[in-house]
């Protein structure tokens, strides 16, 4: 708040929440969701230095714009096995406006158990608007493709340890 109790322009926020059920126990969405290499799959960007260990840094590398080298910092708030995995997801730039704005948001993942699999609930939280409106429409439209995929792959796990 101001001095003279007004809001500053930019004090709206907004989360991407996307939420699916999927036939597979919470291990199996869990090492998903935690692999480096599968991470690179149903995200399109491999984490370098990542660990499902709360303080854990790490990145993602995307298509740099303007001031920004398009270089995602992250670091893991939050780790709890088969449940719960939280990250700081920070990028862009102050001089950027549009695409590469400077961002400072968390990505949660939620794991519960129902019959017959594990809903995964995800959360991407911290989009303040208007700056991060392209990212949050980019955004948006990613995670729901994303989780999706992070379905997909979480089968192809299941299958692959059925033959072993």
């Amino acid at each position: 708040m101001t001095q003279a109790g007004l809001k500053p322009e930019k004090s709206e926020t907004q989360a991407i929440v996307v939420e699916e059920v999927f036939p597979h126990a919470p291990a199996t969405i869990w090492k998903t969701l935690t692999s480096g290499e599968l991470m690179g799959r149903w995200l399109h960007m491999t984490p370098t230095g990542f660990a499902a260990v709360k303080g854990t840094r790490f990145t993602y590398r995307t298509t740099p714009a303007g001031a920004w080298d398009g270089v995602i910092h992250c670091e893991v708030l939050e780790a709890v096995t088969n449940e719960r995995l939280a990250y700081a997801w920070r990028g862009g730039h102050e001089t950027n406006a549009g695409y590469g704005s400077r961002l400072d948001t968390v990505v949660t993942f939620t794991l519960s158990k129902v019959e017959n699999g594990t809903r995964l609930r995800v959360v991407h939280s911290g989009f303040a608007l208007p700056n991060n409106e392209v990212a949050f429409r980019n955004m948006s439209g990613g995670w729901k493709k994303v989780v999706p995929s992070i379905g997909a792959i979480a089968a192809e796990q299941a299958s692959s340890q059925k033959l072993h």
